[in-house]
């Protein structure tokens, strides 16, 4: 097979990269926070940061869909930290806050969240970390 110089390689590729940075940060994130999930930390801190919220409006906050906000509900739930109630005004929809356990456990890993981000981008300037942040912003859809 002749080189050529628009030959696909992988390691060139961007979800192949992303795919490596996101290990790397998972793995930094189990090792500070070995009892959630990065998706049930981010329901939490969701949470603590709007207090009551429906459950489909939690998962558009945390980019979830509604099968994975379940899941991670439920198992939160079944840990006492989030509680979950009927919306009066439509009793399919369910609205979520935290528990006082909930609270209590949040605020115990709000330190370790800060780790997981400065480890995470420990390799990069600040300038750099604030341009990947942007960045990242751009591609996600979210505002830069």
């Amino acid at each position: 097979m002749a080189q050529d110089e628009e030959a696909y390689r992988l390691d060139e590729q961007v979800g192949f990269r992303m795919r490596q940075a996101n290990q790397r940060h998972l793995a930094i994130f189990s090792r500070h926070m070995p009892d959630l999930t990065p998706m049930q930390f981010a329901a939490l801190a969701k949470l603590s940061e709007l207090g009551e919220v429906s459950q489909n409006d939690l998962g558009r906050q945390t980019a979830m869909d509604a099968a994975t906000m379940k899941g991670v509900i439920d198992r939160l739930a079944k840990k006492d930290l989030v509680e979950s109630r009927a919306d009066p005004g439509d009793r399919r929809r369910r609205i979520l806050r935290l528990s006082p356990a909930g609270e209590t456990a949040y605020a115990g890993c709000v330190g370790a969240a800060k780790t997981i981000t400065t480890e995470t981008l420990a390799p990069l300037t600040s300038a750099e970390r604030r341009r990947l942040l942007a960045l990242l912003a751009k591609l996600g859809g979210g505002r830069d």
